[in-house]
């Protein structure tokens, strides 16, 4: 009698652990941590005193996605601040640190595959602060919300852990104040560019 108890409890125990293998597979949330590189597009706007760009920055960056369906996902994009120098025609004049966070709705089209590609559109608020010129003068950009896109692709390794890439466009448009006097626009318009390392609970 005890020995078909444990053979019973044994193999409830395998079921109840392959269960929660299984609730654990299925769970909505992910997590990805990785780097990004920002690169701008850096169109003038309506500033005309010459030929303006903002350079590239990279850093570390994470997503939060939550699936409401297998196909469809909520993403959110954040990381730490980017510091882009700025130039006017090749110089360096002056820099700005930014935060960028994109939320995303994604659309993924094979969820249970190995190599998972998605696409995704959001909004995207970016944050300017520390802004300054080399030459003393007080510079100050307005934040700025715009439409971002998204393409990206996933490979799996196992049920929890994959390795994905993606590529972003964000449209940006800061006004633009030098010592308090607005002296025009400037379209950052970025690329971003990232690699990362996702866990899905």
């Amino acid at each position: 009698m005890s020995i078909h108890w444990l053979r019973h409890a044994a193999l409830g125990g395998l079921l109840l652990t392959a269960n929660s293998l299984a609730l654990a597979a299925d769970s909505p949330w992910q997590v990805r941590l990785g780097v990004s590189n920002i690169v701008p597009t850096s169109e003038p706007g309506n500033i005309q005193p010459g030929a303006i760009d903002i350079d590239s920055d990279a850093g570390p960056t994470f997503n939060l996605a939550y699936y409401l369906t297998p196909n469809l996902a909520i993403d959110v994009l954040g990381g730490l601040p980017f510091k882009h120098d700025i130039k006017l025609n090749g110089s360096k004049v002056g820099s700005t640190k930014q935060l960028p966070p994109i939320v995303s709705l994604q659309w993924h089209f094979a969820p249970d595959a190995r190599i998972r590609p998605f696409v995704g559109v959001g909004l995207n608020y970016t944050y300017f602060y520390d802004e300054h010129l080399d030459n003393g003068a007080k510079l100050e950009l307005s934040d700025s919300w715009g439409a971002a896109f998204q393409a990206g692709l996933d490979v799996a390794i196992d049920d929890h852990w994959s390795l994905g890439g993606d590529v972003r466009y964000a449209k940006i448009d800061s006004t633009v104040k030098i010592d308090g006097q607005k002296v025009g626009s400037v379209d950052v318009n970025p690329t971003v560019y990232s690699l990362n390392l996702a866990y899905r609970f």
